[in-house]
């Protein structure tokens, strides 16, 4: 026989509640036994020291300071490392190996006949030009030839007159002295058609200069064309530039002069050859500043026979600096205190002290030291700034 019981909406409440209440309550048991184990295990590990203790100017890392684990210490040594210099460059034509064409007297272009980039070999033929001052010297050349002999015959004559006995000796000793002025004449007017170029004598070529290549190379430039006229004797007209030996001209600072020398090493790179390192020498360090970039101008000359490197082409030249042995430090060694550069130095076994040091030039992940710290010195390689104030 079942029994129904009426239950109140208060009753309800009342039994839910408890429902709730109880799994949270066994849930906070639990949680207060795990907590208490923690406590009792934490009791029983090993105390934990401070991070480090100050004593006066120096500073103690404890046995148990966790610190230590994240302290290097290393001894200081020196090294032979060499500084490497870079400093921007250019490749320029040999101006041993360079040379400007420049008409001896002026004319017109009636023939041309080498172009800008063609090669010529030397004494070959570049242009023509027709030249009246080239004519003119060879006029002069007929004339003073045309006087030399007619002097020749007077003098000629007067000796004969002489001998004869019809004449004085004084008519003898001026037509001598005639056929010697004449004579000089002469060659001076033959010697200047031949620095012009022309040949005395040859009346086809009277108006006419060929000008040829003095050295073999490449046409590198050109400012002159057919039926133009060469109205300058100082102004170039062609270059001609023997590649096979190039130039790569480096601008050097000032303050690094000091650093280069003739003979040295150096290596250089150029964005037409990513990847490529060319070895040279040091062929020529100018003894004058340029007054504008205060730098000097340090050259470096290369073998070009397969003609890899252009003029003009831009490059970087590196120089291998010798400095001897020198102390270098890590670069996380040193420290910025205010103004200072500071590293710290173990003067006991994990006690440190904070000393100022005179630094130079960094090479890579290290840093020269110029004063301050000794060969053998121990010092916090990494993880000073944690002691840093």
């Amino acid at each position: 026989m079942s029994h129904w019981v009426k239950i109140s909406q208060r009753e309800k409440a009342v039994i839910i509640g408890a429902l709730i209440v109880v799994p949270t309550a066994i849930f906070g048991v639990i949680q207060l036994m795990n907590g208490s184990h923690a406590i009792a295990h934490a009791a029983s590990a090993e105390p934990v020291g401070p991070a480090f203790v100050r004593a006066g100017d120096q500073i103690v890392v404890p046995e148990r300071s966790p610190m230590r684990s994240h302290l290097l210490v290393q001894a200081v040594g020196a090294s032979d490392m060499p500084r490497s210099l870079t400093v921007p460059a250019s490749v320029e034509a040999d101006p041993s190996r360079t040379a400007n064409i420049v008409p001896p007297l002026t004319g017109r272009v009636i023939e041309l006949k080498a172009r800008l980039g063609d090669h010529v070999s030397k004494g070959q033929a570049l242009l023509t030009l027709a030249s009246g001052d080239l004519a003119q010297a060879n006029a002069d050349v007929g004339k003073a030839s045309d006087a030399l002999q007619l002097s020749k015959r007077a003098l000629d004559r007067a000796r004969q007159v002489f001998g004869a006995g019809g004449g004085a000796d004084k008519d003898v000793q001026q037509a001598e002295s005639n056929h010697t002025q004449a004579f000089e004449e002469y060659q001076r007017a033959e010697e200047r058609v031949k620095a012009l170029g022309g040949s005395a004598g040859d009346e086809r070529k009277s108006a006419t200069l060929t000008l040829t290549a003095p050295i073999s190379g490449n046409v590198t430039a050109l400012s002159i064309a057919p039926g133009a006229y060469a109205n300058d004797p100082t102004a170039s007209i062609m270059t001609i530039a023997n590649l096979d030996s190039v130039w790569f001209t480096a601008n050097v600072p000032e303050d690094a002069v000091s650093f280069v020398a003739r003979g040295q090493r150096v290596g250089v790179t150029l964005p037409a050859y990513p990847g490529e390192v060319f070895h040279g020498k040091v062929a020529f360090v100018s003894t004058v500043l340029d007054p504008d970039t205060r730098s000097d101008k340090v050259r470096v000359a290369f073998d070009n026979r397969q003609g890899k490197f252009k003029p003009n082409m831009f490059a970087n030249v590196t120089f291998a600096v010798p400095q001897g042995r020198r102390i270098f430090v890590p670069n996380s060694a040193l420290l910025m205190n205010n103004d200072r550069v500071t590293v710290f130095v173990e003067v006991a076994p994990w006690t440190f002290v904070r000393r100022s040091v005179d630094i130079g030039y960094s090479e890579g992940d290290k840093t020269l030291v110029r004063e301050g710290l000794n060969v053998g010195e121990r010092v916090i390689a990494k993880g000073g700034v944690l002691l840093n104030d």
